[in-house]
């Protein structure tokens, strides 16, 4: 089975939320909300993968020094296996748009269960919650 490295992050504003993004119409898993990331490329730490996808997603720049390791999902799909780092992030520069066409939803940790998500995602609520 194809193991598939993706990288995510938990950008946590001033009042304490949660930044989801909505995955676009034409994307696998269009509709439902996940964490801002995106797939590792060759040569890439998860750092710097989630620093380019912030800026390339959402227009907004971070640094690795701002990107605290929190935990990890791992989850079997029917043709893949994905394996995601997970950062929590307070501090980057500018204000997130969507440059993709996705919808953008900053929410509290105690609701991030409202929002459907992919399976790989729903472990990392309650760590979330608790950590909040």
């Amino acid at each position: 089975m194809k193991l598939v490295l993706v990288s995510a992050v938990a950008l946590i504003d001033a009042e304490g939320r949660i930044l989801l993004t909505q995955r676009p119409p034409g994307k696998s898993m269009a509709g439902l909300w996940e964490f801002p990331g995106g797939k590792i490329e060759p040569g890439e730490t998860p750092e710097t993968a989630l620093i380019r996808e912030l800026e390339e997603e959402l227009g907004i720049n971070t640094w690795a020094s701002c990107l605290a390791p929190l935990c990890f999902a791992s989850h079997g799909y029917a043709d893949f296996h994905l394996l995601m780092p997970v950062f929590a992030c307070r501090k980057w520069q500018g204000i997130p748009i969507p440059r993709e066409g996705q919808n953008l939803k900053w929410v509290r940790a105690r609701d991030l269960s409202n929002y459907p998500m992919p399976p790989a995602d729903l472990p990392l609520i309650p760590i979330l919650r608790d950590w909040l």
